[in-house]
């Protein structure tokens, strides 16, 4: 797996027109309302001062992404990045992945083995990014984790999200993708949606200890937000109780892949657990 993208540099920031430059890049992904950026100036200054991770995705001379992590718990072991974000003028030069790497790199450079982070599980892309892509582990699932965000990209659905984990010792190259959907189905996989009547329906009745367990979600739900809001809130509801009661710690994990076709692949209870975890 390549380290890098061509013609992306990345560097840390600390001058306050850098951060501030950064702060209106994230403005510009999430289109938040004023009196509510993802995050201010005063505190990315306060954040870099402190030591955290703080940077800037550049393509010649122009800014087009950036990210901030800080120092979690456990101490010494964990980055928790609070935010990456990519401009339009970034798109299509693999800058996220970029970022993501120099996080990494930057990680292990201070002693640590394991950056968290969440995500919108209803986001497909960011979904196979994080799972696929970089072979981060979702491991908890919150209920409108931040509350009213406000933001033009979540419109007015709740700020649900799953936390990933990524093992920075773990090998570089994610495992092969599973099979399609349609195959696990055909082998003997359950929906965990069922989507016949039209409308998204959890269907924990099929869950069972010893089932694959395969999650549709849409393929671009921030679209659907603007053109069928009832229906992305429906999806919502759909996923929480859907995949919110499979994302759980000890021996029960389950293994979760994501197919690019926009499907969860949650395996068998006791596919994802560690050898030697206990139950909390």
């Amino acid at each position: 797996m390549p380290h890098a993208s061509p013609g992306v540099e990345i560097r840390e920031l600390s001058s306050p027109d850098e951060l501030e430059d950064l702060a209106r890049v994230f403005d510009d992904v999430w289109r938040p309302d004023p009196a509510n950026r993802p995050v201010s100036t005063d505190m990315l200054r306060a954040l870099s001062h402190a030591g955290n991770y703080v940077t800037g995705a550049f393509i010649g001379d122009h800014l087009a992404g950036g990210s901030v992590a800080f120092f979690a718990a456990p101490v010494g072991q964990t980055l928790h990045s609070h935010i990456t974000g990519v401009s339009r003028r970034g798109r299509g030069h693999h800058v996220g992945y970029a970022l993501k790497m120099h996080q990494r790199r930057w990680a292990l450079h201070r002693g640590l083995s394991t950056i968290t982070w969440t995500f919108d599980p209803l986001v497909a892309r960011n979904a196979y990014f994080n799972i696929t892509k970089l072979g981060a582990e979702p491991c908890h699932y919150y209920e409108d984790f931040y509350g009213d965000i406000g933001d033009e990209l979540g419109g007015d659905d709740d700020s649900d999200r799953v936390l990933a984990s990524w093992d920075l010792r773990a090998d570089d190259e994610p495992a092969a993708e599973a099979n399609s959907a349609e195959e696990l189905v055909a082998s003997g996989a359950v929906l965990g949606i069922d989507i016949e009547s039209g409308r998204p329906e959890a269907r924990t009745d099929r869950f069972d200890p010893a089932t694959t367990i395969v999650v549709p979600v849409p393929r671009d739900i921030e679209a659907m937000r603007h053109s069928h809001p009832v229906d992305a809130a429906r999806w919502r509801i759909a996923l929480r109780e859907a995949l919110s009661p499979l994302l759980v710690e000890g021996h029960s994990r389950r293994s979760v892949d994501f197919l690019r076709s926009g499907h969860y692949v949650l395996g068998a209870a006791g596919s994802g657990a560690a050898p030697g975890s206990e139950n909390p």
